[in-house]
């Protein structure tokens, strides 16, 4: 016993080193504490966190060790310890929240249990500590609460709803504890930004009859006591409802926004301006839920409410929370309004751009001149050695971020109405995609995002002004596009940069790219593909390593994701290149050509097969006849990959055997031949229709009837139709479907004896066929497809007789969906 004591004593020394300035007597004990085995580790911990005379901050210490263990080497630790062991940790956890008295001691021992709680639900959301969330949910531990309700997001809001809104609504009751009460509200913010509408639909009246007399209460005490706490996240609760419940919300519409809009009208003292601008965000967020029609009863209210804010924007301070909210409200107001949005952009643009052009301070400084302004608000340091650091003030860095991505919205809603502001977004954006040496705190991951996905649409904003107005912009931007996909390290701001360029070649077309350019992309996409090959090695060569395990395995796959991500995107700038120079590109593309070959080598996996087959289906569309000279290289392995075991290679082997009928030159008739028996053998197949290989399957029955239809002659027509038919229509894959339906109307209105029967006998199924076709949206009502289709079934409403025959022998649900196409095609 004596032994246990003296060991806890010596631990606590342990905690106060750990906590201690000196380097060396920290960093001893930091090497201490790691050698302590796990169990000894918990036992310690625990015993330290629940001793109340220990001192504060070793008690606080061993809160946070304790979570980060349970957080960072649960599966190490957790798994090995006896079964009576880990049912003593779950009951002490429990007992000290229950016996704690210190707020914020407390708050870090539910941050313990959610903890452990978050790691005993496992992937199918079945929980392995039922005691624990029943005790939270009694206790509303509602930090707990909302914790789960994010990390676990669905499956938390699937298996927990009525339990949980029961529990926060009525601890939201609790009027004698502000604190309780806001803490309450942000959980169930928490809860309802992840819940599936489906789930919160049956609460909503509970939800908001509660919500709303919570928001009348609140309202009268700040009038009479100035308190905002509570108010503050009621109001952000209102708009995660209604945000969630969307156009379900209409009916609630009238009880909330004449409150709301009291509040932004009169909450202007200086204390009150974060609940102003929450609730600035809950009308936009409402406005957006319940649409155009609902919310333009209060719309140009609104909008003066908002100018009117605007216009003091200048005499706000850089710092003041509204100005965050004001610009995310201004671009949910430009989603409500559409093009109407256009005439207050003169008012909205000069504080965005201001915002947008927001230049962090930095600064080069030594140790000393650091550890003075280290208390200094907003200043991050990244360490450069020799006793130098690099600090960057980062206030306001997020406020732009936000603003970016609403000059992004801009574009994207108003199109031509934007064009006004081109000019300047453009030369804003353009040196945002520039990669700097501490680019995580220069510019945060958003500015970035919002700097790639912009280019495009600034480009389908110019084009009004005309074809030298849009080539000057797109001369602006082109270097800097290229420039950043060779140097850029952050693979989702890379992948944003790579799609946004194959998106504006494709907005410029041919000849946009000079021999420069061609030279220096093609370069920068050889080392991407070299890169992927290498890496793809350098994963298996960590496999077969004595540290190989699960967790390893898991951060490989993640890398490998990232990998194949980055080729999707090599492949969307290659297509957007066919598509728009066709075959003057193909000697450029030789230098790739032997990178690409390797990738569909068949032992190559799955995603490198597909991507590898998408290339070379871009090349037959986009440069056939001429694609024909590296048949040999690609032609066997996509006959041999449609019988593949993965759908996604099926998929792209079948397209690339569809676009080889219509547009490869004759050298391909034999091949075409060959391939109809072998998409025939996947059509067939008993499985085909099922979920994950249903895509692979409409290919292939689209790649028969292009056959069919653009090499009549290499296969025998009268035997296949009939088989054709009966594979229709198809639903998945719209692209696919709306050829099919177009080679079926060229044969109806040719009146292919095959396709309409003797005597018409075949029409009623053609009429299901294309009723299923209206029921599963398989084409949109404006394209040229819908039009031949409702002709079709206009000529035969002519025969009385036979009209009735084909309408009798259609489902309700088919008839209806037939007047539907007449109706609107």
């Amino acid at each position: 016993m004596a032994a246990a004591a003296a060991e806890q004593q010596q631990f606590y020394l342990l905690l106060g080193n750990l906590l201690s300035p000196d380097n060396v007597v920290r960093k001893q004990a930091e090497e201490t504490y790691e050698n302590i085995p796990g169990q000894s580790k918990i036992t310690f911990l625990l015993q330290a966190i629940r001793n109340t005379t220990a001192a504060e901050e070793a008690r606080q210490m061993a809160a946070v060790l304790l979570r980060r263990l349970l957080s960072s080497a649960f599966d190490e630790v957790y798994p090995t310890l006896p079964s009576d062991v880990q049912t003593a940790i779950k009951s002490e956890l429990l007992m000290i929240i229950q016996m704690e008295t210190q707020s914020s001691m407390r708050k870090k021992v539910c941050d313990i249990a959610a903890e452990l709680a978050r790691n005993l639900i496992d992937e199918d959301g079945n929980n392995q500590w039922p005691e624990g969330l029943k005790f939270l949910f009694d206790s509303v531990t509602c930090n707990a609460v909302g914790q789960m309700a994010t990390d676990f997001a669905p499956g938390f809001q699937k298996k927990f709803h009525e339990k949980v809104i029961a529990a926060l609504l009525q601890t939201m009751e609790d009027q004698g504890n502000q604190r309780v009460q806001a803490h309450a509200a942000a959980a169930l913010i928490n809860f309802t930004e992840d819940c599936p509408k489906s789930l919160l639909i049956p609460y909503l009246d509970n939800l908001v009859k509660h919500l709303h007399s919570i928001m009348v209460l609140k309202l009268q005490e700040l009038i009479q006591k100035g308190t905002k706490l509570v108010l503050e996240q009621v109001v952000t609760s209102i708009a995660s409802v209604a945000d969630t419940a969307e156009e379900k919300f209409v009916p609630y519409y009238d009880l909330f926004m004449p409150s709301l809009k009291h509040i932004v009208e009169n909450a202007v003292q200086k204390e009150l301006r974060l609940l102003r601008g929450k609730t600035i965000e809950c009308i936009s967020l409402i406005g957006l839920a319940v649409g155009k029609e609902k919310f333009m009863q209060d719309a140009s209210d609104v909008m003066q409410l908002l100018l009117k804010t605007q216009t003091d924007f200048n005499d706000m301070e850089d710092d003041d929370p509204q100005i965050s909210y004001m610009i995310s409200a201004w671009a949910r107001m430009c989603k409500i309004l559409g093009k109407e949005f256009q005439q207050y952009l003169p008012v909205v643009m000069g504080p965005l751009m201001k915002t947008a052009s927001i230049k962090p301070e930095v600064a080069l400084l030594d140790t000393q001149d650091m550890e003075n302004m280290s208390d200094d608000d907003g200043w991050e340091f990244v360490n450069l050695g020799d006793q130098q650091s690099f600090g960057i003030k980062t206030a306001g860095l997020e406020e732009k971020s936000t603003a970016c991505q609403m000059l992004v919205c801009y574009a994207k809603e108003l199109k031509e109405g934007f064009v006004e502001y081109t000019e300047q977004v453009v030369k804003l954006m353009v040196p945002l995609l520039k990669f700097y040496f501490h680019d995580d705190i220069l510019q945060p991951l958003n500015t970035k995002l919002a700097a790639a996905e912009s280019m495009p649409l600034l480009l389908e904003c110019a084009r009004v002004r005309g074809p030298e107005y849009l080539t000057q912009m797109w001369h602006f931007m082109c270097d800097a596009l290229i420039k950043a996909i060779g140097t850029e390290p952050d693979s989702d701001v890379l992948s944003e940069i790579m799609h946004s360029f194959a998106k504006c070649i494709e907005v410029m077309g041919d000849g946009c790219l000079n021999n420069e350019h061609f030279e220096e992309l093609g370069g920068i996409l050889k080392a991407k593909l070299e890169e992927h090959f290498k890496n793809q090695e350098l994963r298996q060569v960590k496999r077969q390593d004595e540290d190989y395990d699960e967790q390893v395995e898991e951060s490989l796959q993640d890398e490998d994701d990232n990998d194949v991500y980055i080729l999707t995107k090599v492949s969307d700038i290659l297509h957007s290149i066919f598509s728009s120079y066709k075959e003057k590109v193909l000697p450029w593309f030789e230098q790739l050509l032997p990178l690409i070959v390797n990738l569909i080598c068949p032992h190559r996996p799955w995603p490198d097969r597909q991507w590898g087959l998408c290339i070379f289906d871009d090349v037959i569309e986009h440069c056939s006849p001429a694609s024909f000279k590296y048949a040999e290289y690609f032609l066997r392995p996509m006959l041999q990959y449609v019988c593949d075991n993965s759908p996604e290679v099926r998929q792209a082997a079948a397209y690339g055997l569809g676009v080889m009928a219509q547009y490869g030159g004759d050298n391909y008739r034999p091949f075409c031949t060959e391939a109809l028996p072998l998409l025939v053998r996947v059509i067939q197949s008993a499985d085909s229709k099922t979920k994950e290989n249903v895509n692979a399957t409409e290919n292939c029955i689209s790649a028969v009837g292009k056959i069919m239809k653009f090499k009549p002659d290499c296969v025998n027509v009268e035997e296949v139709l009939p088989h054709w038919l009966s594979w229709l229509p198809l639903h998945e894959d719209k692209e696919e479907a709306v050829q099919t339906f177009n080679y079926l109307c060229d044969l109806i209105e040719s009146n292919h004896p095959i396709v309409l029967g003797p005597n018409n006998t075949n029409l009623p199924k053609i009429f299901s066929i294309i009723a299923e076709g209206e029921m599963h949206e398989a084409i949109k009502h404006e394209d040229p497809c819908a039009k031949r289709l409702a002709n079709v079934v206009r000529q035969v409403q002519t025969s009385g007789g036979l009209w009735t025959e084909c309408i009798a022998q259609l489902s309700p649900e088919q008839q209806a969906a037939i007047q539907e196409l007449l109706n609107s095609a």
